[in-house]
């Protein structure tokens, strides 16, 4: 059976090596692969063997299973694009992070040309789990999709025949985790501001013993540096499913902008070239909020950091 990757960051590259382990054939498309910013995928896509297309429509011909895991945003536009190449009976398992609004339109497309869509919820970070990562499903065809999955390796669970409520189990969860990341991110280098970082950590200890707030911190620095862009995509989503019955999502909006605004300081290079490791610039969170405070205060006062790199976000 041949398997298509829609989205070849991360995720994709992930699932590719898990899936060529078995010898599968993969094929891959994304719109990095149209420019410079692509070389490294079309590196990896040479080392695992993963045929590489430029078009979706040509990436999914003949695909027994389609996985598309793009930003947020692409999330429908992405399924509008695959729409031409997919057969009839084509599985087209939706691994975004997108409203159930987004994955119901998303069916539309696939469902209107024969396909078979099914939305999937990753459940958590996807780096340590590989492909076994807990993924809910959802909708009319995710029964008969899960004996298949399960085949492949996935650790599939149906959550509902109903499309948006495995998404909707996804958005709540991320309403929770993507904040702690934002909340730690403003807590941790306004406390390192004022001196304080250690008594704090010592008091977050003391309230939730169960967690390392070093180690904690650390990771969820360098993954709001790494995936600041995505994951603001993806909270933004979650706003969108706060909203949709019928909540203002202060929380969720800002949220976006904090992972936003981390997103915008690492493309404009403030904590140093990327990473060619999954995630980690510097493995001690104090280096990156010093960081950050380096360049607030100089939006303050500019002449403080006459190389600063980046402009007021």
């Amino acid at each position: 059976m041949k398997i298509a990757l829609i989205g070849y960051g991360e995720v994709g590259r992930i699932l590719a090596e898990d899936l060529r382990a078995q010898d599968l054939v993969v094929t891959a498309c994304d719109l990095k692969l149209r420019s410079e910013a692509g070389e490294p995928m079309r590196a990896h896509g040479l080392e695992y063997g993963v045929a590489l297309e430029a078009s979706h429509a040509n990436a999914v011909q003949g695909a027994g299973l389609v996985i598309s895991a793009v930003t947020a945003s692409q999330a429908v536009p992405v399924a509008q694009a695959c729409a031409p190449g997919l057969s009839a009976g084509t599985f087209f398992l939706d691994f975004n992070s997108a409203s159930p609004g987004a994955k119901i339109r998303a069916a539309e497309f696939v469902d209107g040309v024969g396909g078979r869509y099914v939305e999937g919820a990753v459940m958590t970070s996807l780096p340590p789990y590989r492909i076994k990562v807990p993924l809910l499903l959802g909708g009319p065809e995710a029964a008969a999709l899960q004996p298949m999955l399960e085949t492949l390796g996935f650790s599939p669970r149906v959550a509902s025949d109903k499309l948006g409520i495995a998404s909707a189990t996804k958005m709540c969860r991320s309403v929770m985790i993507k904040g702690l990341e934002a909340m730690v991110i403003e807590s941790f280098t306004t406390a390192r501001a004022y001196g304080v970082e250690d008594a704090v950590i010592a008091s977050l200890y003391e309230t939730f013993p169960g967690i390392d707030w070093e180690k904690q911190g650390a990771y969820f620095f360098q993954r709001a540096i790494e995936h600041g862009r995505r994951r603001s995509e993806e909270v933004q989503e979650v706003a969108r499913t706060v909203r949709e019955v019928g909540l203002v999502p202060w929380s969720a909006q800002g949220t976006a902008e904090r992972q936003g605004w981390v997103a915008d300081l690492a493309e404009r290079g403030l904590f140093g070239p990327k990473s060619s490791k999954a995630f980690a610039r510097s493995a001690d969170w104090r280096t990156e909020a010093d960081r950050i405070l380096v360049h607030v205060q100089a939006q303050a006062d500019p002449a403080t950091a006459p190389n600063n790199p980046t402009k007021d976000c």
